[in-house]
């Protein structure tokens, strides 16, 4: 690669879970994904929106007794590329009651594909990513012959 900066994609997952959820497994699902370098972690945020639609922030270490102190690992995951609006953005689209975790994370399994496209004179013009509950309900369709 040439003297350029080559990044993978970067994402925003937002996953939300009832109180009483063990998300032990997710949190060692995401730490594994981070030690085979498949993805580098930016920022890991928890935020809980009340009955009466306010929300807040929670601290990582604090986090056990709401459901998600399967993240609790992550504590001290912030790269500064979430801002207040993004939290504010974020809230809107919980459901009240809920406890959410916000996931900001760069592709690294991308980075030789990105360094190769850009050494070619490519450029990335268009990407889209599709839910994976979309692909799913796609293939069990493709699977029992139904139209799409």
């Amino acid at each position: 690669m040439q003297d350029q900066m080559v990044a993978g994609p970067v994402d925003f997952v937002l996953v939300e879970f009832p109180d009483d959820a063990d998300t032990k497994a997710c949190g060692d699902a995401l730490m594994d994904l981070v030690r085979r370098d498949v993805v580098r972690l930016y920022d890991v945020l928890v935020i809980r929106k009340a009955l009466d639609g306010s929300y807040s922030g929670l601290d990582l270490t604090d986090v056990t007794s709401s459901g998600i102190g399967g993240f609790s690992v992550f504590d001290g995951a912030r790269s500064g590329l979430l801002h207040d609006d993004d939290v504010r953005a974020v809230a809107e689209l919980m459901r009240p009651g809920s406890t959410a975790a916000v996931l900001l994370y760069e592709n690294t399994w991308a980075v030789p594909l990105v360094g190769a496209v850009l050494d070619a004179g490519g450029e990335l013009i268009a990407s889209q990513r599709i839910p994976a509950p979309d692909v799913i309900e796609a293939l069990n369709r493709l699977e029992t012959g139904l139209p799409s």
